[in-house]
């Protein structure tokens, strides 16, 4: 078997090529004593010692010292600090040796999205290692669900995406769509560093929440960086900064960790379209001669390769070729995917819970005794479809609640003597004191009624030991 001898050397950890040439077996010529090259002056090239070592894929090169590791994070270190521990080594470690398959994985997802990051974030002058992030909180996969029910690249609860934009209803998911939770992540990243005003920590609170790095920083007798609130952070955010520093080392150094991954997934050549009537993305595949996995792919967001017909205007990513044949015949060909997507789609919500495909939506008002099997059954659906439309863990809900319920057509004129109006988010004055709580009020609304106000505050200012309220209940606000 033919293989390759390549000849390198070393400056500030990083590999540079002086030529290849054909021979056997796999082999990597390396510094005989790469740790004395990392820690005195580099000396001239031709001075440096070469010794063979396997260069097959599974080859791992020894471990590397703490001196080398921590140099090597130096030159790659940009605005957030790269810092050198204990804990960051146990993390290059994990991404080099223990999980290799997953940074090679990520090696050849980036190419998908590293653009795009690239893009947003010089938008808002953000540090640009930071479109390493999401490959610590999705592996660049954005589909990805956790089990908290945090979605999409960037991992957005559904509130947090709620207030920054970010959409759900029922057919697409704003949290999926690449290019919109990018920059609501921007958006948040800024928010953060501009709260904390330190990259390490924004960071920590990107991943537990602002509130709970307050109250680490408390628990620190006010430590102002990471790794002085270190010990007072939940366990996973421990965890999280250095994962993040491991993760920009580990795709920064394939080639000295024998893990350069040369293959990467690409997104064909595509094209927009706006849609404003049912879209069945296997018709319009079938119907076009495309690819149905290219559809999905370009669109994430789309949860069930379906769009209906509910007024709204939706855009969507279709392959070149797709467009050029839509080109030709546009109003025959939507008209033909309209009305397959319309059986389709009829045929799949019978089974889909959280449908709201054909449904009107109201706002019910839980009452005493009330639970979720009767207020399913007296609204013709299903407890799963309440549960998905609200966001709910369990089937626990409270007299006040106000619950989301998208009734089909039949159900209308009973349920509408049901509802009750939607309250309009109105912020309060800079100077109010106090506050009545209303039915279905949470601390996170009341929290974005007032600026500079946050749960933490009112949690504190009323001493409050949990985050439930009651209705008619007075709220000091500061």
């Amino acid at each position: 078997m033919m293989m390759r001898w390549i000849g390198v050397w070393m400056v500030c950890g990083v590999v540079s090529v002086t030529g290849l040439a054909q021979t056997e077996p796999d082999t990597v010529a390396l510094p005989e004593d790469s740790l004395a090259v990392a820690a005195a002056e580099v000396p001239l090239l031709d001075t440096i010692p070469f010794v063979l070592v396997p260069a097959h894929i599974d080859y791992i090169p020894a471990d590397e010292t703490p001196a080398l590791l921590r140099d090597r994070l130096g030159c790659i270190e940009q605005t957030i600090a790269l810092t050198y521990n204990d804990k960051v080594h146990a993390f290059i470690n994990y991404f080099t040796i223990r999980d290799r398959e997953y940074t090679r994985m990520v090696q050849r997802r980036k190419d998908l999205y590293f653009p795009l990051f690239e893009r947003y974030l010089a938008q808002y002058g953000l540090p640009d290692e930071l479109k390493y992030l999401s490959i610590i909180e999705s592996g660049l996969n954005p589909r990805a669900v956790s089990r908290a029910r945090a979605v999409g690249l960037w991992q957005f609860m559904s509130g947090t995406g709620r207030y920054f934009g970010l959409r759900s209803d029922g057919y697409t998911d704003d949290r999926m769509d690449p290019e919109k939770s990018t920059e609501a992540a921007c958006k948040y990243l800024l928010q953060l560093h501009t709260l904390f005003g330190d990259w390490q920590m924004a960071l920590a609170a990107y991943n537990s929440g602002p509130g709970t790095v307050r109250k680490a920083i408390r628990r620190s007798g006010y430590k102002k960086s990471f790794w002085e609130v270190y010990p007072f952070l939940p366990r996973e955010t421990r965890a999280y900064v250095p994962q993040f520093i491991a993760i920009i080392y580990a795709m920064n150094y394939t080639a000295e960790h024998n893990l350069v991954e040369t293959a990467r997934e690409q997104l064909p050549p595509y094209d927009t379209l706006q849609v404003n009537q049912v879209m069945h993305f296997q018709t319009l595949a079938k119907l076009t001669n495309g690819c149905l996995e290219d559809l999905q792919k370009l669109n994430p967001q789309v949860q069930f390769g379906a769009l209906p017909d509910n007024g709204r205007t939706y855009v969507i990513k279709i392959p070149q070729s797709t467009k050029e044949i839509l080109r030709q015949n546009r109003k025959p060909l939507l008209d033909s995917v309209a009305a397959v997507g319309k059986r389709e789609i009829a045929s799949m919500t019978k089974t889909m819970a959280g449908s709201t495909y054909g449904r009107e939506m109201i706002v019910y008002s839980v009452r005493s005794g009330d639970v979720l099997g009767v207020i399913a059954q007296r609204h013709g659906v299903r407890v799963d479809d309440i549960r998905h439309w609200n966001n709910l863990r369990s089937n626990m809900i409270r007299p006040g609640q106000r619950l989301i319920v998208w009734v089909p057509g039949s159900k209308m004129a009973t349920a509408k003597n049901q509802t009750v109006p939607v309250k309009t988010q109105v912020p309060l004055s800079a100077d109010a004191t106090t506050y009545i709580v209303q039915p279905g009020d949470t601390l996170w609304d009341i929290s974005r009624k007032k600026p500079g106000l946050t749960i933490e505050k009112l949690k504190t200012l009323n001493n409050l030991k949990s985050n439930k309220l009651q209705p008619g209940q007075k709220l000091i606000l500061g």
